[in-house]
């Protein structure tokens, strides 16, 4: 099984990337819907951030992501607790995930993930297809899509590694600047080389 890490920045478009892989026939297995589901109602990883992180169930015993947020987000030690707690449920995820995929006859899968490099996912990987974007472009789409201040879109591109650091370890860049058909196109010429 070939391994292929899909990261970039928030707000760089990975997510618009991921879906075109997707329509190309890539088999993706998306960290973020893995993260999702390892803390649903009724697994063990929501029940110890519940004991760790007092408050930040809903009332329907979901988790109240912004509520946890607010506690991480400014705090390297919080930060650190969740991912004791979730990262080792996503990665035997993950695991059981590729192992379907295999026993299916697929023999490349890409991990859309939005801290490959950060969390240091991509040593193992076969390559990285890293999207980009101008820091403007990253901040007018957080401002849009999340309906953040300018300020508040902006420290949250300070919290993430930068893209220039990212770009070390990509093997491919999808520049995600321009419009859908010239991202498509990049998209296109990157799955190209990943099947050679």
């Amino acid at each position: 099984m070939r391994f292929v890490g899909l990261t970039g920045g928030i707000a760089s478009g990975k997510s618009t990337v991921s879906a075109m892989l997707r329509e190309l026939g890539a088999q993706i297995i998306d960290a973020d819907v893995v993260a999702r589901e390892v803390v649903e109602p009724g697994q063990p990883a929501l029940a110890e951030i519940s004991a760790r992180f007092k408050g930040v169930l809903g009332a329907d015993g979901r988790l109240d992501r912004a509520k946890l947020c607010e506690r991480i987000f400014n705090d390297e030690g919080e930060r650190e607790a969740l991912k004791a707690i979730i990262n080792p449920r996503i990665q035997q995820a993950f695991r059981d995930k590729t192992r379907e995929l295999e026993r299916a006859g697929y023999d490349l899968v890409i991990y859309d993930a939005p801290l490959l490099i950060e969390n240091r996912i991509h040593e193992w990987m076969n390559g990285v297809i890293l999207v980009v974007a101008p820091r403007e472009v990253q901040i007018a789409r957080l401002v849009a899509r999340n309906g953040l201040t300018r300020e508040q879109a902006a420290a949250r591109l300070s919290s993430q590694l930068p893209l220039e650091e990212k770009q070390q370890h990509a093997t491919w860049i999808v520049d995600n600047a321009f419009d859908l058909a010239e991202t498509r196109k990049q998209v296109e010429r990157v799955w190209r080389a990943i099947q050679k």
